[in-house]
């Protein structure tokens, strides 16, 4: 029996609402559940990189003009979603991600039209590097929560979609620019995001999402909170960090950010270079370069069933932290959280009591203008905040970051 992984969900409380009242209290923070779906055979490592080619493609696709196609970047097939976050969204569920903007539903339940819903004249269609979707633009009043409602807000009702069992779309919060070119008839022209309509509209004070995850062991807690319109000091330990969105393409098209990255004391792993933080990539990924010197310090080698990087208990006990710097300054990803959760072995594939790491490969050499990701493995660790009127990321230390919850 082929062993399954898991599908990570983040829960959040959201529906579209026919006759919404507007009540404007910003910031408002919401509870996120993190719980895990087994489904079919994943490969966490082979998921990401896909993401990752298909980001870069993307990219490239809207300041070309060209369409994105998953087939001229990925040569390897990947099962759906690996680890995400999800929204329920009525009587459906929404991948939230910072790596896309556009919201749409109807994956694997029908769209539901509401005393507000309107189909405009377009098609919408988006690939992403685990599956894509297709269908027709409408306008809807959608409610994620009392306070949090937006009218006219455009979704994409998918006519066909792949790769997304077990979840029904996405919740875009991306930069509104990567809808460029996604609807035909094409314009040049962004569809607002859920959270750009918010400030809009004046629900929220502030076009900007704080997030907070926490590390955890079990298959299913009440680890989080997303706060739009402002942040959640509760959440997070000292200052925020405010990192400039980086000019460096294609890490400048999504909330790209420029980081080093060194290995204990002085064992420098990547220079300062630019990347991306998101929350739809699972593992910590490094350029190929930088991961070969990370796997020459730590000893790590690659584990044939999960293609995770495996330590011995001896070489755990000698890990060093990874420092991560970025807008002067450097945040600490320990040794314990460079950790898989050991109690999760299994349901990734692994063999229980080994001991896997969260620092995997890019697939690609630094210098390509997105060298590494942040994932949601090391967001675990720190709070972050995406903030649009200012193009920057926040990042924060929290109670969790020294946490040996591993």
């Amino acid at each position: 029996m082929f062993p399954t992984t898991l599908l990570t969900t983040l829960l959040l409380a959201l529906s579209v609402a026919a006759n919404p009242v507007l009540v404007n209290r910003s910031p408002v923070t919401l509870p996120i559940s993190r719980r895990l779906n087994l489904t079919s055979i994943h490969n966490l490592v082979r998921h990401d990189q896909a993401r990752a080619k298909a980001l870069r493609a993307r990219a490239a696709a809207k300041t070309t003009g060209l369409t994105f196609h998953t087939d001229a970047v990925i040569n390897e097939q990947v099962d759906n979603q690996a680890v995400t976050y999800i929204a329920s969204v009525g009587v459906d569920s929404l991948i939230i991600d910072t790596g896309s903007s556009n919201t749409w539903v109807g994956a694997t339940k029908a769209y539901v039209k509401t005393s507000t819903s309107v189909q405009t004249s377009n098609k919408v269609s988006v690939t992403y590097g685990s599956g894509s979707f297709s269908g027709t633009e409408f306008t809807d009043t959608v409610t994620l929560a009392p306070g949090l409602v937006i009218p006219k807000q455009s979704i994409g009702v998918a006519s066909t979609s792949t790769g997304f069992a077990g979840v029904d779309g996405i919740l875009g919060i991306g930069p509104v620019d990567l809808t460029v070119g996604t609807l035909s008839p094409a314009t040049n022209s962004p569809i607002p995001t859920v959270t750009d309509n918010l400030f809009a509209n004046g629900v929220i004070t502030a076009n900007e999402i704080g997030v907070s995850f926490e590390p955890t062991t079990t298959p299913e807690v009440l680890n989080g909170e997303l706060t739009w319109g402002g942040t959640d000091s509760s959440k997070f330990t000292g200052a925020i960090t405010f990192i400039p969105i980086t000019t460096t393409f294609p890490a400048s098209e999504f909330w790209g950010i420029n980081q080093s990255v060194r290995y204990g004391t002085s064992t420098s792993i990547l220079t300062t270079t630019a990347g991306i933080v998101d929350t739809g990539t699972t593992l910590v990924l490094l350029a190929t370069n930088g991961l070969t010197k990370y796997k020459t310090a730590t000893g790590a080698v690659v584990d044939s069933a999960t293609g995770l990087l495996r330590i011995t208990s001896a070489q755990f006990s000698a890990l060093q932290s990874l420092f991560f710097t970025a807008g002067g300054t450097t945040f600490e990803l320990t040794a314990n959280a460079q950790l898989w959760p050991r109690s999760l072995n299994t349901d990734i594939g692994g063999i229980a009591g080994r001991i896997y790491l969260i620092v995997n490969d890019l697939g690609t050499n630094s210098g390509q203008g997105l060298d590494f990701i942040n994932g949601y493995t090391f967001l675990e660790r720190f709070y972050s905040v995406f903030d649009t009127t200012n193009k920057r990321v926040g990042l924060a230390t929290t109670p969790f970051t020294t946490a040996t919850t591993n």
